[in-house]
């Protein structure tokens, strides 16, 4: 790249790609390389807009796709598909306060996790939005499959989240100098099937730590299902039946609750379970 820039130079001349040193030239490097500031690109793709006015929007995200792009992302195929791009197409204007990969990101779902999120339009309301979130007033609640069962019907977890040093795409609760972390869960349902057992859980959260729900649900030994970064199976499997899969994780964000930044007034948002995990909440329950 800084060849290609010609910010190199052998023995005072600029060099090329196909340039091989042969030894005693001299070789110097004139500057960096100064590369256009990263940026997201509108995207045309389908959205499911729960709400919207001038201020913000809540949109049902989809499993399988990514919130924004990661830091490295350049303006190719890993900035492509994402839930950003689908906004910058559909509402063009977004607040900057997230910067410009980010734009009107508030707060964020995992990829693989299903379910209500909040945009903001412009800087003033995202500015009052994440005010809400550190001060915990704004309310979410997940619905999760876990398998197993729960000792107790409701609970909280109280257990700071830090990155796994050995595999640095987990996070963990064994880790030292963590943030702290608070998951309050309560059992819906207990299913006893011939796949095993699960328990249908609802979930609220006091912080939003990458993963939380995923990371406090599996240190209790009840991961999510689908989840096998976290320990649950790749498939379930009933003796003389077929396993069954499930291609993502049974982690789904179903409600929500906050004062808009502009009237003050409350207002609730909900979205029920998509098809594909209806699909297969039902299929292990007709199995009882």
């Amino acid at each position: 790249m800084l060849i290609s820039a010609e910010k190199v130079l052998v023995d005072d001349k600029a060099a090329k790609p196909s340039l091989r040193l042969r030894g005693g030239e001299v070789v110097k490097v004139l500057g960096a390389v100064e590369l256009p500031p990263l940026r997201a690109i509108a995207e045309e793709i389908p959205l499911d807009i729960v709400y919207e006015d001038e201020d913000l929007a809540v949109i049902n995200k989809p499993a399988g796709m990514m919130v924004h792009a990661g830091a490295g992302a350049t303006e190719d195929s890993r900035n492509r598909g994402t839930l950003v791009n689908a906004l910058l197409h559909r509402f063009g204007q977004l607040s900057g306060v997230g910067g410009e990969l980010r734009p009107g990101i508030v707060h964020r779902l995992d990829k693989e996790t299903s379910g209500l999120i909040l945009v903001a339009k412009n800087d003033v309301a995202h500015r009052a939005l994440g005010s809400m979130f550190s001060k915990r007033e704004v309310k979410k609640i997940y619905i999760a499959l876990v398998h197993g069962w729960p000792q107790k019907d409701q609970g909280t977890i109280r257990s700071s989240i830090s990155r796994d040093s050995v595999r640095r795409i987990r996070m963990t609760t064994r880790g030292y100098g963590g943030r702290e972390a608070i998951t309050h869960f309560q059992v819906q349902r207990r299913i006893a099937s011939l796949f095993g057992k699960f328990a249908l859980v609802e979930i609220k959260i006091d912080t939003g730590r990458t993963h939380q729900i995923r990371v406090h649900m599996s240190s209790m030994g009840h991961p999510v299902v689908g989840d096998a970064l976290y320990g649950a199976p790749r498939e379930v499997r009933a003796g003389g039946k077929d396993a069954i899969t499930l291609a993502r994780n049974f982690l789904h964000a179903a409600a929500l609750q906050f004062q808009h930044p502009k009237t003050g007034e409350t207002v609730s948002f909900s979205r029920p379970l998509p098809a594909e995990l209806q699909a297969f909440l039902d299929r292990v329950e007709c199995d009882e």
